[in-house]
């Protein structure tokens, strides 16, 4: 397991990563983590698209059979926020990820808008050459963050509309890999195993779900904690719409 990263060190990063100015962790003295998986249960979450079968928990891990595709979603929104997050592939070439700001709503590929943080394990690049045989970068295998289903967002190491990581550092199936998410006012830092590899500013909406993926094959996850932070600058021009009921 990764070592913790200590509270002090994080609001120290966060603070020179996103210009978040000091004074405003001065006044909340009450930010703390909080657990978003109890190692028990499904609570705090709520299928969208998928099917009884496809979470799971099972020895303390969040367990996703991949199928069928789709996600399941927070049972609240969250705007500025800090998401500690551990997951592990099981199959060479296994797809994920994580939706921030998302509006939980599936479209025509079954997943929803929102940023979506990368989780696909190092073989995947060997399994979808593109058209004329080459292999795709491997950096998009880990922690590559783009807008997706309409959701825009300027990337700051851009692979075309996505901000791909400047270094690899994902771990491959069977390893467990620690990413800690910083999300604050439409604007995305990503750590990737103990260091800070990419981001992508500006996004459209900067208010809603979270979600995790379910796109065709297993992954784990052991833990999942969210620090959530001051309000920013959401406000109803870009703030996904409240949902009340799981999505059918």
């Amino acid at each position: 397991m990764q070592t913790p990263i200590s509270f002090r060190r994080m609001l120290s990063v966060c603070v020179l990563l996103l210009s978040i100015p000091a004074a405003v962790f001065a006044q909340e003295p009450d930010l703390k983590f909080r657990d978003l998986f109890n190692g028990k249960d499904l609570s705090g979450w709520i299928d969208v698209n998928t099917s009884p079968e496809t979470w799971s928990v099972k020895d303390g891990l969040l367990v996703c059979t991949g199928l069928p595709i789709g996600v399941m979603r927070s049972d609240r929104q969250y705007e500025n926020f800090i998401l500690d997050i551990e997951w592990r592939h099981m199959e060479p070439g296994g797809n994920s990820g994580v939706f921030l700001w998302s509006d939980a709503n599936p479209g025509a590929h079954r997943l929803p808008m929102g940023m979506e943080v990368q989780m696909l394990e190092l073989d995947w690049v060997n399994q979808h050459k593109n058209k004329d045989g080459s292999l795709p970068p491997i950096a998009y295998v880990h922690g590559e963050l783009f807008g997706a289903g309409g959701m825009t967002a300027s990337p700051e190491n851009p692979r075309g509309t996505r901000s791909k990581s400047v270094e690899n550092r994902c771990k491959g199936h069977g390893e467990w890999n620690h990413y800690v998410v910083v999300a604050v006012d439409g604007n995305v830092k990503l750590s990737v195993n103990g260091k800070f590899v990419n981001g992508i500013r500006d996004a459209s909406c900067r208010k809603g779900y979270l979600c995790l993926e379910s796109e065709g094959r297993e992954i784990h996850f052991r833990k999942i904690r969210i620090m959530e932070l001051p309000g920013g600058m959401a406000d109803a021009t870009n703030t996904a719409p409240t949902l009340k009921e799981a999505v059918n």
